[in-house]
């Protein structure tokens, strides 16, 4: 396992970057905790699978230096770095057995024969796929070969970290699941250092200590799944965290209260913001309620109720915005006379789309 250090990391495909728009990965500086589970998480073409290549050395970087355990290994190859990566699609083996596949690696690095056959047998057993270790690879299904390709990656000990680059896309969703928290457990096990890429947020918030939020080439965010959800720093990881994500809604400050299509909403903290910027309040739909009878509250107006099971998403609109509301199981709503209650302690106000800091009273 390795601390990974990425000093004032930048990449881009052009001969001759000009600008930041020039760059497909905008300066990072980050220190990966050894032992640590990442995420990296973010829609596709924001430079997820970028920053890992440079992490596993398939990729030079065009400025900054990278550094395990305090060594400088920015030109180094993927094996003189001692990565393990698991790819989108498998790669394997297929006119070997899913036995010899998974001992591969470890031969090739002179492990002992006792210990290779103990590894593979614990791989199998946890992949599920004892009953067909003496079948040929090329005979088995999309997913079993994935689990063989995750299998070759987990199977060695002495990696400084494991990658994954969305290695669940070919696997049918149960499956996701049993392997996502499959990856939890070795990683608390033999705590290895990995790092995984995926556009899914419940694969990112379900296997990471830490998630790296990433938006058009610029890492936006880097926090816990909790600091994600609770205190987003950026619109975008409001919007992209959460089911339904966050509101956000164009308003203007004065002092303690946004100013949202011309009603007041009261903040936890005072706000001094430049009136020529971009402002919006960002409030997560758990966090607006129905006003109750005695409550004055803002008018809104219902456009539709969702029922997804556990709760409802009743979809308002407040003057011209639309926002969402998680209402709970067996909370009536009146035909008439709608008001909403936003927590002025959950709401964030954003200036150009980054979180602004409030003065409490």
């Amino acid at each position: 396992m390795a601390q990974i250090k990425l000093d004032q990391l930048a990449h881009s495909y052009d001969a001759n970057p000009q600008t930041d728009a020039d760059f497909a990965l905008k300066q990072i500086d980050y220190e990966w905790d050894d032992g640590g589970a990442y995420a990296l998480l973010g829609p596709s073409g924001c430079g997820k699978t970028t920053l890992l290549n440079i992490i596993s050395g398939l990729l030079t970087p065009s400025r900054g230096s990278i550094q395990f355990d305090g060594n400088d290994v920015t030109h180094r190859t993927p094996e003189e770095r001692n990565i393990a990566q698991v790819f989108q699609f498998p790669v394997i083996y297929d006119t070997m057995t899913v036995a010899q596949n998974l001992e591969f690696p470890l031969a090739n690095r002179g492990v002992d024969s006792r210990e290779i056959r103990k590894r593979v047998d614990e791989m199998l057993v946890t992949l599920d796929l004892t009953d067909k270790a003496n079948s040929r690879a090329q005979r088995l299904t999309a997913d079993e070969k994935q689990k063989i390709s995750l299998g070759r990656g987990l199977v060695r000990y002495d990696v400084n970290a494991i990658l994954f680059d969305e290695p669940l896309t070919v696997i049918d969703p149960h499956m996701k699941w049993q392997l996502r928290t499959k990856l939890k457990e070795l990683h608390d096990r033999f705590g290895h250092t990995m790092i995984y890429v995926t556009h899914d947020q419940t694969e990112a918030l379900t296997f990471a200590d830490k998630v790296v939020v990433m938006y058009e080439g610029e890492v936006v965010q880097i926090g816990t799944p909790e600091e994600l959800f609770e205190r987003p720093d950026h619109t975008f990881v409001g919007y992209f965290i959460g089911s339904p994500g966050m509101n956000i809604l164009p308003c203007k400050v004065d002092g303690a209260q946004a100013i949202v299509a011309g009603h007041r909403v009261a903040l936890g903290g005072r706000y001094h913001v430049d009136d020529r910027a971009r402002i919006e309040l960002g409030i997560r739909p758990e966090f607006i309620r129905f006003a109750k009878t005695h409550e004055h509250g803002l008018p809104v107006w219902i456009e539709s109720v969702d029922d997804v099971g556990r709760h409802r998403i009743a979809k308002v609109r407040l003057g011209d915005y639309q926002l969402n509301i998680i209402v709970p199981e067996g909370q009536e709503l009146s035909a008439t006379d709608h008001r909403i209650v936003i927590d002025a302690d959950r709401c964030g106000i954003y200036v150009n789309d980054h979180r602004a800091t409030g003065v409490t009273a």
